[in-house]
């Protein structure tokens, strides 16, 4: 069975820096023979969580949206990369209402569907200050922890203001594509 790894990109640009980033990683990963996938959480319609709690007792969750089908694509896959460039010293609010609607899988029955998958975490911002990415970072974490769900890659940059901008850091896109490949062997 071939590995499959899904990207996340929560960021409103394509081409900007984290979905560079994401690519990156993926290209390294489809180097290494795994199966890819990337989704835009800005094409798609998530609504926010409203804490109803129906998907607590094993029910499908009840938004009528495209978080059901990212639901699929999450429990087959083995690793998420999830990226989000910070904004106001956080993840996107497209990052932040998809990471609310994981608690979907905080009841027994749908925990067993992400328990022990692998993720990725890959956060550009605009500071120097690494302190910026380690609050999101932090985040991340604690939210994976808490799905136990490890965490294999961390990829933090700082620095990066224009869109594209990554891409004249040879060494990052070195690192993430390296990130990629070493996910396969990981895994």
């Amino acid at each position: 069975m071939v590995m499959k790894i899904l990207g996340i990109v929560g960021s409103p640009r394509k081409n900007g820096n984290t979905h560079i980033l994401v690519s990156k990683i993926l290209e390294g990963a489809t180097k290494a023979g795994i199966a890819v996938e990337m989704i835009f959480l800005n094409d798609l319609t998530i609504r926010e969580c409203d804490g109803c709690h129906v998907c607590w007792t094993g029910k499908p969750c009840a938004k009528n949206d495209d978080m059901n089908a990212v639901y699929e694509k999450i429990i087959t896959s083995d690793v998420i990369v999830f990226g989000t460039p910070v904004y106001w010293f956080g993840p996107t609010a497209l990052m932040k209402g998809f990471i609310d609607r994981l608690v979907y899988f905080n009841c027994p029955e749908n925990r067993a569907k992400v328990k022990g998958k692998s993720a990725v975490i890959v956060v550009p911002y605009e500071e120097e200050n690494p302190e910026t990415g380690e609050f999101v970072a932090a985040f991340f974490e604690k939210c994976l922890r808490h799905l136990e769900m490890p965490l294999v890659g961390k990829l933090l940059v700082p620095g990066v203001t224009q869109k594209g901008e990554v891409l004249s850091k040879s060494n990052v896109m070195k690192m993430a594509f390296e990130l990629g490949a070493k996910i396969a062997i990981c895994e």
